[in-house]
């Protein structure tokens, strides 16, 4: 049998499946994530087992899973990044910055604390110590930014205020001190000559210095980038979209050499670079997007391949039982504490308290101990160590999590009353991006300057003052041409006497000023 057209055969088959079970999530509002997890247990199983993937501690170690996993993190982090506001992070900047921060140490040292209060009841953890507890609280304590993300836009309800942006935010920036914190409880662990005190001592200076310095290297690489697409004038278009491939490898690399954290520049230059006007910058949203698929596929996959059957099988229940302290007891005090005040009535904390999903990253960082299983002590005379134990303890705990959560979230919403209408804005099947730049060296700038040209999309909302009007009575700015109305399932080509109705989204082509002065008239109420 030809084994490596066997492992590319395996490999279509699972880049088709995640596709298509992408259906399958939205529908049954479960993030794809379960699903590819789900197929990398079951390829662990399967009966080619012995013919393709054996002895896989040999053919994929666990150090190639973990730098593997850690590229993928950096693109997933990335695009979502890329795909975020700046306008609506300002507004959730304080409270979502406090839970992926100091919510995401609380969360790792309170379960942390009850996983050592606990340790000889769950038999499997009877060997650690508080360090190894505390690493393993680190390694649960972030939230999952695309298990988030798929709930929260799968189905056509949304959350009132801030709500989607803070938890957004939230899961999304959390990664990077969830790393940090997993890298220092990890460091004590491994070395226990290392004084505690002296480490806490240094916590703070060494978090703030790989925190802000992150910051800075990704906000540099995104002005860098910028640059580079707007005047590196490629004869091949495609060339951008691998240009901006590099500049996430980069950013990471650059970050650490600098001792700074890696994932919090990663994503700080997606948001940077997503929120500046560049070449090709609407086509690369999509190629982003995509990257960030393809390696969800081969992170979840190859992260429910990693597992081991007979030591999943021995800690399913301790694996629930931590679970349910996380989304029952951990997540609610955590949450309840940084968000009180008036700000946040007691519906709102209670929802955010429930939407703590987790998902690949953690499961990622738990590859971290398999690096040193040497320094963990063995569990009993099973013949593994702790270290597979956390990795299997992880393991469970995001599968409950995504089971248990991803129902729930949205009913649990209803019934607190903070949910609305979710406002969702049809993709046109027609696509316009800036391939030039617009530069007044040289030549005079005009407004109606193709460079500066954009497309925008907007919807009639159901009270707007639009609705049952004629384009051409819509007073439009000048400069902005709708060139499709999208309704329902139908495209129409707009003319002048084109009547307006609820729910239409025009497609419309114009300069920035001219399209934000068209987006507050769409966004106008009817006063009667």
């Amino acid at each position: 049998m030809d084994l490596f057209s066997v492992l590319v055969l395996l490999g279509g088959l699972l880049i088709l499946g995640c596709v298509l079970s992408s259906k399958l999530s939205s529908r049954w509002s479960m993030p794809g994530l379960l699903i590819f997890l789900l197929i990398g247990v079951l390829v662990r199983l399967i009966s080619l087992h012995d013919v393709v993937l054996s002895d896989v501690n040999n053919r994929l170690t666990w150090r190639m899973a973990n730098h593997l996993g850690t590229i993928a993190l950096c693109y997933i982090l990335f695009s979502g990044g890329f795909e975020s506001s700046l306008k609506e992070i300002k507004k959730v900047l304080v409270p979502g910055t406090l839970l992926s921060t100091m919510g995401v140490l609380m969360t790792a040292l309170l379960l942390g604390g009850a996983c050592f209060a606990l340790r000889s009841v769950l038999g499997c953890m009877s060997g650690a110590n508080l360090a190894t507890c505390l690493l393993f609280g680190a390694i649960i304590s972030s939230t999952d930014a695309a298990a988030v993300f798929t709930i929260l836009r799968s189905r056509k309800v949304g959350l009132k205020g801030d709500l989607r942006a803070l938890l957004e935010f939230e899961s999304g920036s959390n990664d990077p001190m969830a790393t940090f914190l997993t890298l220092f409880f990890l460091g004590l662990t491994i070395d226990p000559e290392v004084s505690v005190g002296r480490s806490l001592l240094l916590f703070l200076p060494l978090f703030a210095w790989k925190m802000l310095v992150g910051l800075f290297i990704g906000w540099l690489f995104a002005q860098a980038a910028v640059a580079l697409f707007n005047h590196s004038n490629l004869d091949h278009d495609g060339l951008y979209y691998v240009m901006g491939l590099s500049v996430v490898l980069l950013t990471y690399s650059v970050s650490n050499l600098s001792q700074a954290n890696g994932f919090v520049a990663v994503y700080a230059a997606g948001v940077f670079l997503g929120n500046r006007s560049f070449v090709f910058h609407n086509s690369f949203i999509r190629f982003s997007n995509a990257i960030s698929w393809l390696m969800q596929v081969v992170l979840f996959t190859m992260l429910g391949f990693m597992v081991t059957p007979s030591i999943l099988l021995k800690t399913w229940w301790q694996g629930l039982l931590l679970g349910g302290i996380l989304m029952f007891v951990v997540r609610p005090i955590m949450v309840y504490v940084l968000l009180g005040g008036k700000r946040f009535s007691l519906q709102v904390r209670a929802l955010v308290s429930w939407v703590g999903l987790r998902g690949g990253a953690p499961i990622m960082l738990a590859t971290f101990p398999m690096l040193y299983q040497d320094k963990f002590a063995p569990v009993a005379s099973d013949g593994y160590t702790i270290a597979m134990v956390l990795f299997h303890l992880v393991f469970w705990m995001v599968l409950f999590s995504v089971a248990c959560q991803s129902y729930t979230i949205m009913p649990w919403a209803k019934w607190l009353k903070l949910d609305a209408p979710l406002r969702i804005v049809p993709t046109a099947p027609i696509s316009f991006d800036r391939v030039s730049h617009r530069s007044s060296k040289g030549r005079a700038i005009d407004q109606n300057d193709y460079a500066d040209n954009r497309m925008q999309e907007f919807m009639v909302l159901p009270n707007s003052r639009l609705v049952g009007r004629a384009i051409k009575e819509c007073a439009l700015p000048q400069g902005v041409f709708v060139i499709m109305v999208q309704r329902g399932q139908r495209y129409i080509v707009p003319r002048g006497e084109t009547i307006l109705q609820e729910g239409d989204t025009l497609t419309a082509l114009g300069i920035r000023s001219a399209l934000k002065q068209a987006s507050e008239l769409f966004e106008a109420k009817d006063s009667n």
